[in-house]
């Protein structure tokens, strides 16, 4: 990897990102011997611009960013390092520095979305009257779209697919809401389970 440190007086921006869910955790910058103990011992070290040193990120904390991808961008003057987070990023206490809900996705921005109908009653949201059916009927219509999956998969009109396999998604995140949990306790079994 040829980093061109020259471009920013001896500095590299470094975006953070989660290797698991991509959401951008936070910024930071390197040299070239940041660079090289980030690589070393496999968890990111920056280049501190107030404390005017080396800085592993966690150093104090103990909320280390563990290197799972170390990527440069088109011009080599700019690091995208994915990681695994051993506890919030931020100093804050955050999971990023750019609050809980950026960059995150649009499924997430859609659940929030639901969540927003169902927790304000919204009258008028189909999303909300659904909800208010009990989770009986919400487990139902998931059931309904699962089968339309189903029946459309072994179809060949990629639309009519696409669609069903989008409502089955919608429902199922009415479902999640209905049940307590969120995309995210979902994520957590499904990492538990990479081996």
């Amino acid at each position: 990897m040829n980093i061109d440190f020259t471009k920013g007086n001896g500095l590299v921006p470094v975006v953070i990102q989660n290797n698991t869910t991509l959401q951008v955790l936070m910024l930071g910058h390197m040299n070239n011997e940041a660079f090289t103990k980030t690589q070393k011992e496999g968890k990111v070290t920056f280049y501190s611009r107030s404390k005017n040193r080396l800085w592993t990120k966690g150093e104090e904390s103990g909320n280390f960013l563990w290197v799972k991808d170390i990527q440069i961008d088109c011009d080599n003057d700019t690091l995208l390092i994915k990681v695994t987070p051993e506890g919030p990023t931020c100093h804050k206490g955050t999971t990023s520095c750019f609050g809980e809900e950026t960059s995150k996705g649009f499924l997430y921005s859609l659940e929030s979305t639901i969540s927003d109908r169902i927790d304000n009653d919204v009258e008028t949201s189909y999303t909300n009257k659904l909800f208010k059916k009990g989770i009986n009927k919400v487990a139902q219509k998931v059931g309904e779209e699962a089968v339309e999956v189903v029946i459309e998969a072994k179809d060949n009109n990629d639309e009519l697919f696409k669609n069903e396999a989008a409502d089955l998604l919608y429902h199922y995140l009415i479902l999640l809401k209905a049940k307590g949990f969120t995309i995210t306790d979902i994520e957590e079994v499904l990492q538990s389970r990479v081996k």
